[in-house]
């Protein structure tokens, strides 16, 4: 059975995508699914926490734009890597001029997605041809977001990509879902919740990442949040989060 390919994103920054993307393939690498995850950022926050490696010797840029091979790098058991480079940061322009740029991600795909339970993508903070490339290639959409603000324009935004891909090019995405991160139980976030769980319904999942200096501290160490505190609210609360997904994807 083929993978179920995710597409972590929000356009807006600080959500803890990265964080999230590197918790919720740990886990699910834990639990003996296989897990390709891609960096699809320039900033390279997810090659650098799972790996603390800066300077791969091929990234996701070299098969986007110069048709070299995906190059998927075996860094747990269970879990593979596919790394980023900085030389991300001009991709948008590099494939403004390549046919069909919009599904390079999906097809570099095609050979691998049979290796994996699940394929889990972390993106830029923007919604160009970058992020777009990961929704074309995507069956679920997880969005994350923190409970301090109520984003409703961005997530409009973000819905409205959503839609605009679905109709032109990938009828098969969809929004997985949406979880929060960074919660606390301050009156501001419970009403967050409840706009969110208004507007998304049962795609909201129950689990709530909670605030933890943990998660914080992990992408320093090269470590997964498990590795490196097991018993921390973190990393209990990314194996719930796991084990929703693969009760809702993967039973």
């Amino acid at each position: 059975m083929a993978a179920t390919v995710i597409t972590i994103a929000n356009h807006k920054g600080g959500v803890g995508k990265t964080t999230s993307t590197a918790s919720i393939a740990s886990a699910l690498a834990l639990r003996g699914k296989r897990v390709l995850t891609i960096d699809l950022d320039a900033q390279q926050n997810l090659s650098f926490t799972l790996t603390l490696n800066e300077d791969p010797e091929s990234s996701i840029y070299d098969a986007l734009v110069k048709d070299a091979p995906l190059p998927i790098v075996r860094i747990r058991e269970n879990l593979d890597l596919v790394p980023a480079s900085l030389e991300l940061a001009r991709a948008e322009i590099d494939l403004s001029t390549k046919i069909a740029r919009e599904g390079l991600l999906k097809t570099l795909l095609e050979d691998h997605i049979d290796n994996y339970d699940f394929v889990i993508i972390d993106c830029p903070p923007s919604l160009g041809i970058i992020t777009t490339n990961a929704l074309v290639a995507s069956s679920q959409l997880f969005i994350p977001l923190t409970a301090e603000a109520l984003p409703l324009k961005g997530l409009t935004m973000l819905d409205d990509v959503v839609n605009e891909v679905k109709r032109r090019v990938n009828p098969n995405l969809s929004l997985g879902g949406v979880f929060f991160t960074r919660f606390n139980n301050r009156k501001l976030n419970k009403e967050v919740v409840e706009a969110i769980n208004n507007r998304y319904g049962d795609k909201v999942f129950k689990t709530k990442i909670r605030e933890n200096i943990t998660l914080a501290e992990m992408p320093l160490t090269g470590q997964t949040i498990f590795e490196y505190d097991s018993r921390s609210n973190g990393a209990k609360d990314y194996a719930a989060l796991a084990d929703e997904i693969i009760k809702r994807f993967n039973p």
